[in-house]
């Protein structure tokens, strides 16, 4: 996988990724996903190769804009799959107008520093995106020891444990 020179990207550890998909294994073959924040891409292209049908990938960083359209290439081309159904944007997580049908899954993998700051306009923008579909799944990476109560929504499973180690929170429509 490509990732952009510096500090400016941290990819989910392979670890997490593997635990996430294996919680989600079921509801991805055939799903659209948005992957916001997305670094390298690691968790789109994830889901990619375990059949999602198609889906988004959001990073405000050109330079991993770059690496996620060259490993979305790499992916493609060893999956035989034509990318028609994929984009990359080059913009903010929190204010891009997503193209497309809503989609089933979203990740969320923020800089662990803006969490606070971010969480609840994305928690906001994703109800109503997320509006039409019937049983949407939010995973959001954060650390340990942080916490996030999103209106709408309960964290109804979370990976990971102990402070300063990367967790994983599923999180479904409250109700």
């Amino acid at each position: 996988m490509t990732l952009p020179k510096g500090d400016a990207v941290r990819p989910a550890t392979d670890a997490m990724r593997q635990a996430v998909f294996s919680s989600i294994a079921s509801r991805v073959p055939g799903a659209r996903f948005l992957d916001l924040f997305a670094g390298s891409g690691a968790y789109g292209l994830e889901a990619l190769s375990r059949g999602a049908a198609g889906g988004v990938f959001v990073e405000r960083n050109a330079k991993a804009v770059g690496c996620i359209r060259a490993n979305l290439a790499a992916v493609c081309k060893s999956l035989a799959r034509d990318p028609h159904d994929l984009a990359v944007l080059n913009a903010d997580a929190t204010s891009v107008a997503v193209p497309g049908a809503a989609p089933d899954l979203v990740f969320i993998d923020p800089p662990y520093d803006v969490i606070a700051d971010v969480a609840p306009k994305l928690f906001t923008r994703l109800t109503a995106l997320l509006a039409g579909q019937p049983d949407p799944v939010i995973i959001f990476e954060m650390p340990g020891e942080q916490e996030l109560a999103a209106e709408g929504w309960t964290c109804v499973k979370r990976l990971g444990k102990g402070s300063r180690q990367p967790t994983a929170c599923f999180f479904k429509r409250a109700g």
